[in-house]
């Protein structure tokens, strides 16, 4: 009976974690426009789970800032209030500037050469028109260098961030209409073979922040 209830409990885990891991990429990546409401029915239908997993799934993303959870018990993904990406985009320029300076005393001719090959995924992606890929191999560009850095708290913060900002990075993408890779990734790259830290700490900044600039301007 224990062993029955201890399977059961398992499942129920697993359930609802396969949900949040599968929720929280697809916000992050701007799957899911700003302001989409989402019901626990839904996410149900869609993952074949309960509503217990489903609800669960949502509680957490709700505590990571990742959704909105109405007075109403409205669930929907966040629309951020200039004051609120101007505040992100200050929070991405501190950690993900301290994370690149870290980075460079690791930055070998492996990593350069495996962030030059997302970067010409990036470019496909910007070809193909396709946002999601676009903001997911963006980020994997910038996750790729931060994991040099060998400082997981603070990588875990900064992905806290970009989980905030996943859909108004969707929304950023159809104001800013990109026809090639970000210059500044370009730039990155140049100082990191050169082991220019100041010139990759001012790359990393103006990335981060230059296209969030955008939507408040």
């Amino acid at each position: 009976m224990i062993q029955s209830q201890r399977t059961t409990a398992d499942a129920a885990t697993a359930a609802h974690d396969r949900v949040f891991r599968a929720l929280r990429t697809r916000i992050m990546h701007g799957d899911i426009a700003p302001g989409e409401a989402l019901t626990l029915r839904g996410i149900g239908r869609e993952f074949d789970v309960s509503m217990t997993p489903a609800r669960e799934a949502v509680r957490r993303l709700v505590a990571e800032g990742a959704l909105f959870l109405s007075s109403s018990g409205r669930v929907s993904t966040p629309e951020l209030s200039n004051e609120r990406i101007e505040e992100l985009a200050a929070l991405r320029a501190l950690l993900e500037v301290e994370l690149a300076s870290r980075a460079l005393p690791r930055a070998h001719m492996a990593l350069i050469d495996r962030l030059q090959t997302i970067n010409t995924s990036v470019a496909e992606m910007i070809t193909k028109r396709d946002a999601v890929g676009y903001i997911r191999t963006n980020l994997e560009f910038h996750r790729t260098l931060y994991l040099r850095a060998q400082a997981p708290a603070m990588l875990a913060i900064a992905e806290t961030v970009w989980l905030q900002l996943g859909p108004t990075m969707r929304a950023l993408y159809g104001r800013l209409r990109r026809t090639e890779p970000p210059h500044n990734h370009r730039l990155i790259i140049a100082a990191l073979k050169a082991g220019d830290e100041p010139g990759l700490r001012l790359a990393v900044r103006s990335d981060v922040t230059q296209g969030l600039h955008l939507l408040t301007s």
